[in-house]
């Protein structure tokens, strides 16, 4: 019998840890938990189980939102990050080498045995926003609680939409913080459907 499907949503930083300050009152710790919070709504909306790593502005070390996450072992972590420079999406990966089979992992390697799946996971996510008409840039990184994961496990950093260096949709335009919310949200929905079909 199938495993439920079950996705982690992780809204980075909290409490002492703010995160970048992305404009006059407000912090990446607050836009993320709100980003968070919303698109859990979304989702259990179309009947997709959620849990999320953190509910309020509570200081969570990385340590013990990846314990959170792999308690559930869930289908798929989405790390939820916020950035005042660039322009759409920063979509990581993990920057670890992959784990052979069989290998011991210590806990700072526990992604190394998911690397495959948490790219395939990317690349949903990548053709979502995609077709949301969101610019994605693929990147892979060392990042707690990225590399402590046991799932297919995925980073996303907002940024404003920039064109020409000017800003045209900033991190607080409702419309644009609706456009990720419905790519991410489509990116879930296809990774249900992949899921059901792996071995």
């Amino acid at each position: 019998m199938q495993p439920q499907f079950l996705i982690i949503l992780d809204a980075a930083h909290g409490g002492a840890d703010t995160g970048a300050h992305l404009a006059e009152h407000l912090d990446e710790k607050d836009l993320v938990l709100t980003l968070a919070i919303r698109l859990r709504s979304m989702l259990s909306a179309r009947g997709v189980p959620v849990v999320t790593t953190r509910e309020s502005d509570a200081t969570l070390p990385p340590a013990g939102r990846a314990a959170i996450a792999n308690g559930h072992k869930p289908a798929a972590c989405l790390i939820l990050h916020a950035s005042d420079s660039g322009s759409g999406i920063h979509l990581f990966t993990s920057s670890l080498p992959p784990a052979q089979p069989a290998t011991f992992l210590p806990w700072d390697q526990a992604q190394a045995a998911y690397l495959q799946q948490s790219l395939r996971w990317a690349a949903e996510i990548n053709t979502a926003m995609t077709h949301a008409s969101v610019p994605v840039t693929l990147g892979r990184t060392a990042m707690q609680p990225l590399d402590n994961m046991t799932c297919p496990a995925a980073a996303v950093e907002i940024a404003p939409l920039t064109k020409d260096g000017a800003i045209t949709a900033a991190l607080t335009d409702p419309e644009y913080q609706s456009r990720i919310l419905a790519g991410l949200a489509a990116a879930i929905e296809s990774w249900r459907h992949d899921w059901t079909t792996q071995p």
